[in-house]
């Protein structure tokens, strides 16, 4: 039997990977590197492997081995991505690991660091916990990223959350594994979640083995996973997901995407004016102003009708309160205690703009507030509650008219959003998408499967939109409408068509795809050929000299469709004529845009 200096001595670890999935397009981010003893080994399982170097004082050198192991592997295959490295908090703070061993090593096997992910594991308290965030802001310093592991199982994982800002945190396998059926992994999910996006972390579901719980972590939001569904730890892993899980990633129930119409919001609608001061004030009277105003969050420092500062009351208060503040600072102007770069926002920023950029900056925008100009000059404040309130109710607002199979809006958004870009003389594609030959598909795999290709598709549409410019919407069954706004928006039908063509076959048996179609019997009882489902988009340019209002852009773009569904195949109609107003299919028109 091996002994540990034998294992040592003769390097007889080996590596093995589990790649990490992206949900937002099925590829592998990366993968994380776990070791493995000799075969036919009590030595070969980690749990066993690293308990007996405990007990016998060589910790230390079993883990510098099997992370050498790693990142000689890592190399040799030429995985692409990130490599996540295990490093216990007891190693990381050694002052062997902090000298720059693990840099000679990625220098001479070629690795850039900025492709290391060191990942700290825990399996017992971290009591010197200074020395390890210390150590692993130095190794930040250096290029490596930094993620926590088994987050709800460690010992001071949140505490380096909160203070270390990891670019990853792994959620434990605990708290996923059967999410599907546990309300409350659910909600703590969700809270991870929303706390890693106001952080700018991105949550690594850990323990992913059914499908089922596959669709509730990718439904949450969470960025990614990592489990035996998506892919098992392997010596030679592989590089793509398997078709059942790109179909799971492509048939998302939840396309986001900003809604744009006459009903936006704006910032002005959470004005709050509150008294601004002079930046010469003196500090003891803005003391005076908060003691006398419980509920005053915040003060803005003006000057000539500009903001120039914001003074938190959190802050403020705690810095003037703390001894022989009162007397150094009393008499000198609030200037010493501001926030010299508070958030300036113009009152007509619509609000969905606002809530984008608070959520990727610092959180101390979100809780201090923000100061709301109008041509740069002070008018009010705005609070990240007040803007949380006013975002929840747009998006009740706009779920009421969203598609219930893919959350996109419907029938009356589409319609606004057309309409107010008329009004407001803009020139736009529009593009109506249609599955041909679904209803033969439905019939044979089932209304499910329908659904599914229906939100394949809808996600596969919302792929080729640039959110800032473009718009898509879900009419009902399997037709959607997309109004582009991108200067190369034929290029991004096209795309979508060649996207449509690579990935659709994941939704077909192997029987289906190898012929082509499938044999149904008609009413008569004859048997009848069906080809597999393809993609049509009919599309117009709408400018305001050419159309008035929605249906008539509604008859024009129903028409090409027709026309792009009379070519075989995945096809692209585009109506390049500048069409005058006409007499065009009105009883389609209205069936399909309400």
């Amino acid at each position: 039997m091996r002994t540990l200096q034998d294992i040592l001595n003769q390097r007889t670890l080996s590596a093995i990977f589990q790649p990490i999935m992206d949900f937002s397009n099925g590829s592998f981010i990366g993968f994380e590197g776990l070791i493995r003893g000799p075969a036919n080994s009590p030595m070969h399982s980690p749990a066993n492997l690293f308990g007996a170097a405990r007990q016998q004082g060589l910790s230390l050198e079993i883990e510098m081995l099997s992370r050498q192991i790693v990142l000689e592997t890592f190399a040799d295959q030429g995985l692409p991505g990130k490599l996540f490295l295990n490093v216990s908090p007891e190693t990381l703070t050694h002052p062997s690991f902090k000298n720059g061993q693990t840099l000679v090593y990625l220098e001479n096997l070629g690795v850039d660091p900025k492709r290391v992910v060191i990942e700290i594991t825990e399996n017992q308290p971290t009591f010197d916990f200074d020395a390890m965030r210390n150590a692993l802001l130095h190794y930040r310093g250096m290029g490596f990223q930094i993620a926590m592991d088994d987050l709800g199982a460690g010992f001071s994982s949140l505490r380096l959350w909160s203070e270390l800002r990891p670019e990853y945190v792994k959620i434990d396998m605990h708290f996923v594994q059967g999410v599907n059926s546990d309300p409350l992994k659910q909600q703590f999910l969700k809270s991870i979640q929303q706390i890693a996006k106001s952080s700018g972390t991105q949550v690594i579901a850990e323990g992913i083995e059914t499908d089922a719980e596959f669709r509730v972590i990718r439904d949450i939001g969470i960025a990614c996973g990592q489990g035996y569904f998506i892919a098992r730890p392997s010596p030679t892993p592989p590089l793509n997901a398997h078709a059942q899980v790109g179909c799971l990633i492509n048939t998302n129930n939840v396309v986001e995407q900003p809604y744009s119409s006459t009903r936006n919001v704006t910032v002005g609608s959470i004005q709050r004016y509150v008294e601004s001061f002079p930046p010469e004030t003196a500090v003891e009277q803005i003391f005076v102003h908060f003691t006398e105003n419980h509920n005053l969050r915040s003060i803005p420092v003006v000057k000539h009708g500009r903001p120039v500062g914001l003074i938190n009351r959190h802050e403020f208060l705690d810095n003037f309160s703390q001894p022989f503040r009162r007397e150094l600072l009393g008499k000198k102007p609030c200037t010493e205690l501001m926030n010299a770069e508070p958030l300036l926002v113009e009152k007509s920023t619509p609000i969905h703009e606002l809530s984008g950029f608070l959520s990727e900056s610092e959180i101390k925008h979100f809780t201090d507030g923000f100061i709301i100009t109008e041509q740069g000059r002070y008018i009010g404040v705005g609070t990240g509650q007040d803007l949380l309130r006013e975002v929840t109710k747009a998006q009740i607002e706009n779920a009421r008219y969203a598609n219930p199979l893919t959350m996109l809006p419907g029938n009356v958004p589409i319609n606004e959003h057309i309409e107010h870009l008329l009004q407001n003389d803009k020139s736009f594609a529009v593009c109506y998408a249609d599955l041909d030959n679904f209803k033969p598909f439905n019939d044979v795999y089932g209304y499910r499967k329908g659904d599914e290709a229906i939100q394949f598709t809808g996600k596969l549409l919302a792929n080729v939109c640039d959110p800032k410019y473009d718009f898509i919407g879900h009419i009902g069954g399997d037709d959607f409408i997309l109004v582009l706004q991108s200067a190369d928006w034929e290029q991004r039908c096209n795309r979508a068509l060649a996207a449509f063509a690579r990935t659709s076959p994941v939704l077909f048996d192997e029987e289906h795809r190898s012929i082509g179609g499938y044999l149904t019997a008609d009413r008569q009882g004859r048997i009848v050929r069906h080809q597999l489902p393809t993609l049509s988009i009919g599309a117009i340019w709408v400018s305001p000299e050419l159309f008035s209002s929605h249906h008539e852009v509604a008859e024009a773009a129903t028409a090409a469709k027709k026309l792009a569904k009379g070519k075989p195949g995945n096809s692209l109609f585009i109506e390049r004529r500048r069409l005058p107003h006409q007499e065009q299919q009105h009883e389609a028109a209205a069936l399909y845009f309400g």
